[in-house]
């Protein structure tokens, strides 16, 4: 079993900035991909942002020179950087992982969500 855990969400101003962090742990083979996710209420589940193993990153367009990903691969961890926050940025935001379990077999994983609220 892998686990994904995510922290560092919260109530923040606009303008405000914040960072997310996940963390993988478990039987881990290989990570290919993390990224992040966010669901407003109301509103489909979509793409944020992501990282691959090595290579270039993605960003929606809605979060361009705002929002930064970066991981640690030594650590199996992924972070957002998110700043300029704008309201509409809230949403309860999930960590994803695609990878291989210690076993070879390709699995993806979700994390539990982290409310972002921003809000004067």
């Amino acid at each position: 079993q892998v686990q994904l855990v995510e922290s560092g969400g919260g109530l923040v101003q606009p303008g405000g900035s914040l960072r997310l962090s996940c963390a993988a742990s478990g039987s881990i083979g290989s990570i290919n991909a993390m990224g992040w996710y966010r669901q407003a209420p109301g509103k489909q589940r979509e793409l944020v942002a992501s990282i691959p193993s090595g290579g270039s990153t993605n960003y929606a367009d809605s979060v361009k020179g705002r929002f930064t990903i970066s991981r640690d691969n030594a650590k199996n961890t992924v972070y957002l950087q998110m700043n300029s926050l704008k309201p509409e940025d809230t949403a309860v935001y999930y960590c994803n992982a695609d990878l291989k379990d210690r076993w070879g077999w390709s699995r993806n994983y979700w994390g539990q969500g982290t409310q972002v609220t921003v809000s004067s």
